[in-house]
């Protein structure tokens, strides 16, 4: 089966649905297979997933496009692209697909926070991706959830048939995990000025993610102990100048450190320099760095919705979403409680242990063989 993949929705500084792009061609790279792999890529992507040339691993690179051009691009270029190339099936990765085609076609959705919560997104988000999803829906042969709360979601909002949405969860890569060299530890404390014990959020900072709820419990525990810096990663969204308003509001600018973008290769080591992880989002497609802070033995705290429910469960402390006074009190405890620390610490690694990404990238490529066999039944009944 020769399958085209469009890896072009990957932007220069990869969060979420970035990271699946990349970790999810890597790891469909390293299979082993007798398929065909045609790749469309922006330039700076196809360095970015820097996976080794192999014989059936195909790149077709493209100029570097702003989104809405690739937008543009997708719908009237790739086509031909695909066409000419002889694909038989086209892997989307993110929510959309061209409308018209003439091959098979395979779709990943995230999240369906668009349709749930479009108040969490710019205006032109909110009118464009319900649409576009709910024409994926209808017109891909399958389509790919990135964990079973997007999939039951998915099914109810877009009544989509349950045995054409398949669930890949995602993957934890094998670099987060405990880290013991103290000279590594400390190289990456100075490069970004990080204190010596610290309160963690990572992610896009964007309403969706929940950062006042953050703010405020902090803001409520300064009052009441001595209590180590917040330290913000995640580089700025929408919404942003909001935080630093609510920042000024609540007097705290010399208590919350902004890093900006970290490094993928040193986001481990930031996670094992935290005293606790912080992750108060109002609805997760999958939420993966509660998972990556798990990895790395870091005790999570996050809210009891969508995917977190499922995925940390009993291995971190779960909160309502908007309960100020719940995170307030889960911050205090764990940072009180050396024991409940290392408990915490222990079930979140083993929590983590079965999400890789080889097995997202197996999976995925039993929705591809669904796909044409589907198709080929079809093919055979029809003749």
């Amino acid at each position: 089966m020769r399958i085209g993949i469009d890896v072009t929705p990957l932007p220069p500084n990869p969060v979420g649905a970035g990271n699946y792009i990349i970790h999810l061609l890597r790891a469909l790279a390293s299979l082993k297979s007798e398929h065909e792999f045609i790749i469309f890529a922006q330039q700076g992507g196809r360095e970015m997933i820097d996976i080794p040339e192999k014989p059936n691993v195909n790149w077709v690179i493209l100029p570097d496009k702003s989104p809405g051009l690739r937008l543009l691009w997708e719908q009237i270029v790739l086509p031909g692209l695909v066409r000419n190339s002889g694909i038989e099936l086209l892997h989307s990765l993110h929510y959309t697909r061209p409308l018209f085609l003439s091959c098979a076609s395979v779709v990943t959705f995230h999240d369906m926070t668009f349709i749930l919560f479009p108040e969490l997104h710019t205006r032109a988000k909110r009118i464009f991706f319900p649409m576009a999803m709910r024409l994926s829906a209808r017109q891909a042969d399958a389509l790919l959830s990135v964990s079973e709360s997007t999939r039951r979601d998915a099914m109810r909002l877009l009544h989509i048939p349950a045995e054409k949405i398949f669930t890949t969860p995602l993957g934890v890569n094998e670099e987060f995990h405990i880290i013991s060299d103290t000279a590594i530890l400390e190289a990456c404390r100075r490069r970004y000025k990080l204190p010596e014990e610290f309160i963690l959020f990572v992610g896009l900072l964007e309403p969706r993610k929940n950062l006042p709820l953050l703010l405020k419990a902090y803001a409520k525990l300064l009052k009441q102990m001595t209590i180590p810096m917040l330290v913000i990663v995640g580089r700025p969204g929408w919404g942003y100048k909001d935080i630093l308003k609510q920042i000024e509001a609540l007097k705290m600018k010399d208590k919350v450190h902004f890093t900006g973008y970290v490094l993928a290769q040193d986001m481990p080591i930031v996670y094992n320099l935290a005293q606790v992880f912080v992750y108060p989002s109002i609805y997760e497609g999958f939420g993966l760095p509660p998972m990556e802070a798990m990895a790395c033995g870091t005790p999570v705290i996050t809210t009891n919705v969508s995917a977190m429910r499922d995925h940390v469960g009993e291995a971190g402390i779960l909160i309502p979403s908007q309960d100020e006074e719940s995170l307030a009190q889960a911050i205090k405890k764990i940072l009180n409680d050396p024991d409940l620390r290392k408990r915490l610490s222990i079930k979140g690694r083993r929590q983590v242990a079965d999400f890789t990404w080889k097995r997202t990238a197996q999976e995925t490529m039993k929705a591809y063989q669904y796909v044409m066999t589907q198709r080929a039944s079809k093919s055979l009944s029809v003749s």
